[in-house]
């Protein structure tokens, strides 16, 4: 079970790169379209897990691994915009969120 402070430090980096993606989409990740659908923090606050969901569903694993190479980029920018909240900025984490295509598949499978 995560503890109130997780909570609030997954929703505050959650808020934060999501802005980060928005501002930085076409420099960072040549007009892809990244957003933010969970974050989960370890309970020493060290490790964020961050599930993006990405479009367009061709280029996926391209901008996964713009993401990924990015990272210290993103952690860095999130530390500058978090460093009167946060102590330590976690170490970011990413994967990627498929429920949309998961429920989009279960919807054409219950369509046919």
């Amino acid at each position: 079970m995560e503890s109130q402070r997780q909570s609030k430090v997954s929703r505050l980096i959650q808020k934060e790169l999501a802005d980060i993606f928005q501002k930085q989409m076409n420099t960072l990740f040549n007009g892809g379209m990244i957003s933010v659908t969970m974050v989960r923090v370890t309970p020493d606050l060290g490790v964020a897990r961050v599930h993006v969901s990405l479009f367009p569903p061709e280029r996926k694993q391209d901008l996964f691994e713009l993401v990924n190479a990015q990272s210290r980029t993103l952690r860095h920018e999130l530390g500058r915009r978090v460093k009167n909240q946060l102590r330590q900025v976690p170490e970011l984490q990413f994967f990627i969120d498929d429920s949309i295509d998961y429920a989009k598949r279960i919807d054409d499978l219950l369509k046919s």
